[in-house]
């Protein structure tokens, strides 16, 4: 019998395998690939079609009706893959300011409507004409009115909506309101964060807010510690959410402080001497020597009910940083046998202990700034500026400081006293602490409450139209992580193709054929 020999060989090709057959399994797999890559370029493009496209730029106007003047914002801002973007630093921002504000027309609401036409000709001026239609107009009015009484506040406001609603803007009545002092607060947290670059990162890494108005104090920071309700306001800005502590102590702000005094004194409620230097007369220890107040009306403060006046009786000036810093004090404390609480800082409101970092606002920093202090200057240092000015001559106050105003001038001796008394007295903010910085901006952005306000309003309205977007647009959005997963499963799925057609191909097999006697090559499909 011959001696079998083995083929050793190879064929390249059987009866079963034939080069159609080979063509197709050697393009399946390129195929493959180049869908996938397709499918990722499609991704990547839509992203960078769609985030590098900006919308035409839009406006809104938001009317800040303070107790001192009424003050108009028109803002121009654009938008840029669902987020607004906004440039107050190039153009976005535009300002203009008339006096006296709404609360001076308690006795004539009709005129308050009236006091407000400049500025909306002038935000038309601001506005092109053909997006006047869909431009926002709101008033927001804040601690004057809120000093009035509440039928007095709804005239104003109908005055004010009768020429709004006419305005040619976009506005509805419920968009002239009288906003909570804890909502100005919020605002006013809202912009500082967001001028530091801290708005929307960790919350322990924000700045609070101290704002002295003229009516009212605002504090807002953030605070770990559990508080009643009325007291805690949760705002989202982007993946962080914030738990604030804000409050408005009505009454605390600097001119209504300064008037509480005055009719302190002239009602005799008010004793800082015990040897008065004769009878009906009343030492002032916050006005200078030398100033002669006279005899003349004084109105009472927005807060009264009605609309009396009262014969000033003499006051005898007599300048003095220390006494006016104990009446400050004394004023800061009213109410603060009511507290219901652990501790009141300010009257009997709750207020947690203050923590981080803060920014002292409005007349904090004019006053700062009149004295020219640093911003981050010592308690210590406000205080020497003070004892000197309270302690200086009237006369020779107004010839060092001929430009300012006698009304303004001398608010400062009060004003110097009312921040320490505030401060350091009530608050617990050590002389020497660099922790609060005097400041009206930062980084050139007005900290003004009604650029929070807008901030807020204006990505919250983004948010609500991009609830429910289109697919695309959810899918390539790159503060999600659709974008992302997609790239990683079109690799997964690359792979695994690859993978099945390397498992799925033809096998070449040995075998032997009894009819041929000899042993050929077949191939032998994966299952």
């Amino acid at each position: 019998m011959d001696q079998i020999k083995f083929q050793t060989r190879l064929r390249t090709r059987s009866p079963n395998f034939s080069p159609r057959n080979s063509k197709q399994s050697r393009t399946s797999t390129p195929l493959i690939v180049v869908s996938a890559v397709a499918v990722f370029s499609i991704l990547l493009w839509c992203h960078l079609f769609v985030f590098t496209t900006k919308d035409p730029e839009k406006y809104r106007i938001i009317i800040d009706g303070g107790s001192t003047g009424t003050r108009i914002h028109v803002f121009r801002y654009g938008v840029q893959g669902g987020r607004a973007v906004f440039g107050f630093l190039e153009g976005g921002l535009t300002s203009m300011r008339v006096i006296p504000g709404l609360s001076a027309y308690a006795s004539d609401p009709e005129s308050a409507g009236l006091s407000i036409v400049g500025l909306l000709e002038f935000g038309k001026g601001i506005v092109p004409k053909k997006l006047w239609a869909e431009t926002e107009i709101r008033l927001m009015a804040t601690a004057g009115l809120r000093l009035l009484d509440i039928g007095v506040q709804d005239e104003i406001l109908k005055s004010c909506r009768r020429v709004l609603r006419a305005s040619g803007f976009k506005f509805h009545d419920d968009w002239a309101s009288v906003i909570t002092g804890s909502d100005e607060g919020v605002y006013a947290w809202v912009v500082a964060n967001y001028a530091l670059g801290t708005l929307g990162g960790n919350p322990l890494q924000t700045t609070g807010i101290i704002e002295l108005g003229g009516a009212s104090v605002q504090v807002t920071f953030v605070s770990n510690e559990p508080m009643p309700p009325e007291f805690s306001h949760t705002i989202k800005f982007g993946n962080s959410t914030y738990n604030l502590y804000s409050h408005s102590f009505l009454h605390f702000g600097q001119n209504v402080a300064f008037e509480s005094l005055r009719e302190s004194l002239i009602s005799g409620d008010l004793e800082l001497t015990a040897n008065p230097l004769q009878k009906g007369i009343q030492i002032d220890p916050c006005s200078p020597k030398g100033y002669l107040h006279g005899r003349e009306l004084w109105k009472l403060s927005p807060g009264s009910l009605a609309e009396k006046s009262k014969f000033l009786t003499t006051l005898q000036a007599r300048g003095n940083f220390s006494e006016c810093r104990s009446a400050a004090l004394m004023l800061l404390e009213k109410g603060k046998e009511k507290c219901s609480h652990n501790q009141c800082y300010l009257g009997s409101a709750f207020m947690p202990k203050l923590k981080g970092n803060f920014l002292a606002t409005e007349n904090f920093f004019h006053t700062s700034k009149f004295f020219g202090l640093r911003p981050r200057a010592f308690l210590s240092n406000l205080i020497m500026a003070g004892q000197h000015f309270c302690g200086e001559d009237w006369s020779k106050l107004k010839n060092k400081y001929h430009s300012v105003n006698d009304e303004d001038l001398l608010h400062y001796c009060f004003s110097s006293a009312y921040i320490v008394a505030l401060l350091h007295d009530s608050l617990g903010i050590a002389l020497d602490d660099e922790r609060v910085r005097f400041a009206n901006q930062v980084k050139n952005i007005p900290l003004d409450w009604s650029l929070g306000a807008f901030i807020l309003q204006s990505t919250a309205d983004l948010n609500v139209q991009h609830h429910d977007p289109d697919w695309i647009v959810t899918i390539i959005s790159d503060d999600s992580p659709t974008l992302v997963s997609l790239i990683a499963i079109t690799l997964l799925l690359m792979f695994i193709a690859w993978t099945i057609s390397k498992w799925r191909k033809a096998q070449l097999k040995t075998v032997y054929d009894l009819e041929k006697g000899r042993y050929i090559v077949t191939r032998v499909a994966r299952r």
